[in-house]
């Protein structure tokens, strides 16, 4: 069985002028959300093998904050930054292809949330930030988690978010 977490960044600060897109940092909401969303995929049972995430300051915050939860140092990967599904999902199927089983991936929008409503089939059609979306298959090869329905998938998103 191989089981993969998508997550998108926490709430971004746009109150400082000036900042270039990659460097904005968390705002306050952002920083108390992601251990809180962490702390709940802990609870499901979810146990990432690898955590994979953007380089951009609020995805590698909000990749911190997981890795603090599971006791694992996030993998920044500069190309995961504004990336589209089909490169977050090359990045998923290099991880697993590494030995992981389980994978959860920091990126944004829209490619995050692209690659939800692919693998959900359309039933994800959106991605709050710090929402996080999991999926599981009984098969053990990350190249059919695009070509295959998951055995299950949940999405999670920080309360007041929808």
């Amino acid at each position: 069985m191989i089981r993969l977490a998508l997550v998108r960044h926490a709430k971004s600060d746009w109150s400082e002028e000036g900042i270039a897109d990659h460097d904005r940092p968390l705002n306050a909401r952002g920083e108390r959300d992601a251990p809180a969303m962490a702390r709940r995929l802990a609870v499901t049972g979810f146990a990432p093998d690898v955590i994979v995430s953007s380089t951009a300051t609020r995805a590698q915050s909000t990749a911190l904050a997981f890795g603090a939860v599971f006791g694992i140092m996030p993998r920044p990967v500069r190309r995961l930054y504004a990336a589209s599904a089909t490169t977050l999902l090359d990045a998923v199927e290099e991880a697993g292809a590494a030995g992981a089983s389980s994978v959860l991936l920091v990126a944004h929008n829209p490619g995050i949330a692209d690659l939800a409503a692919t693998l959900s089939r359309g039933r994800i059609a959106h991605m709050p930030t710090c929402a996080v979306a999991t999926f599981s298959w009984a098969d053990d090869d990350w190249g059919i988690v695009d070509a295959v329905d998951p055995l299950g998938w949940d999405l999670d998103v920080p309360r007041g978010d929808s």
